[in-house]
């Protein structure tokens, strides 16, 4: 007798959704779930042009059409869902999308991030950082773009799924979280580090509250992947850094978040899983 991955990870007929998932670690994730059986919700939001003409941004401005084919062309099931979180509403709306299309929801993967290529903020007086990026000083507005999406859309998302996951009796659930940079700050993208120790702080807290629940909550930070950012110079100061040992691909994360969102994952919450 043979046995499919599909049948083995226990995700078959689950409801997931992943937000930020037009492109690169989101998208990946999509279809790894989906590939494990379980009903994808793809959420994304369009960025408009004032994010530049970086490819990095050209990703973020794309639709998920695309995702949503092929996993159906793989014989899978997803639909796709514009919402802006940094409106509170989006959050339920997302929620009431998946219920409608696939019942509820039993996996959230917060990937969604407010950072963009030319956005990242500094306390120091200068306009570029170590890899020649654009750099702009701290100010309200570049506190806001990368909290309200990062962290505090984060905390209601599980906020939401926690909600409905106690309405209905539910013994069974997984939340993922994405990070970078986190509580020893982050030099050059200070908003942005700050943000995602916020989320990762929430994470924490959901696998101490929710565990009982049968809900495990862990983030994942991946090593530096190849989003439509890198450049020559990102992979010369990879190749001879102690802290990073390789440039990965999306599918590389992707298989990490669908291993802890599965049944194999079922003893790991709490953790911050350092991928190098």
């Amino acid at each position: 007798m043979s046995f499919s991955p599909r049948s083995l990870s226990g995700l078959h007929g689950r409801v997931s959704i992943v937000t930020g998932a037009n492109h690169g670690i989101g998208a990946a994730t999509a279809r790894a779930l989906a590939d494990q059986g379980t009903d994808v919700v793809i959420a994304y939001l369009r960025l408009g042009a004032e994010f530049g003409t970086h490819p990095a941004a050209d990703q973020r401005r794309s639709g998920a059409e695309e995702i949503v084919e092929a996993i159906q062309s793989s014989g899978g099931r997803a639909i796709a869902f514009e919402a802006d979180l940094r409106e509170a509403s989006s959050c339920i709306d997302l929620f009431d999308a998946a219920e409608s299309h696939f019942g509820p929801v039993e996996i959230l993967v917060n990937n969604a991030s407010g950072w963009s290529w030319g956005g990242a903020d500094t306390f120091k007086a200068v306009k570029e950082d170590r890899l020649g990026r654009s750099l702009r000083r701290v100010t309200p507005s570049s506190i806001d773009q990368v909290f309200d999406v990062d962290a505090r859309s984060a905390a209601l998302l599980i906020s939401e799924f926690a909600r409905r996951h106690i309405k209905r009796g539910a013994s069974w659930g997984r939340i993922v979280g994405l990070t970078s940079g986190g509580p020893g700050g982050f030099p050059e993208e200070v908003s942005y580090g700050a943000a995602k120790a916020a989320l990762e702080n929430f994470a924490m807290s959901a696998a101490r509250e929710l565990g009982d629940l049968g809900i495990t909550s862990n983030i994942v930070y991946p090593p530096v992947t190849d989003t439509g950012w890198v450049t020559d110079k990102v992979r010369a100061a990879v190749a001879t850094s102690r802290e990073h040992l390789h440039v990965a691909d999306p599918k590389d994360v992707a298989e990490v978040i669908a291993f802890l969102a599965s049944e194999h994952g079922r003893m790991i919450t709490g953790n911050v899983v350092h991928m190098r």
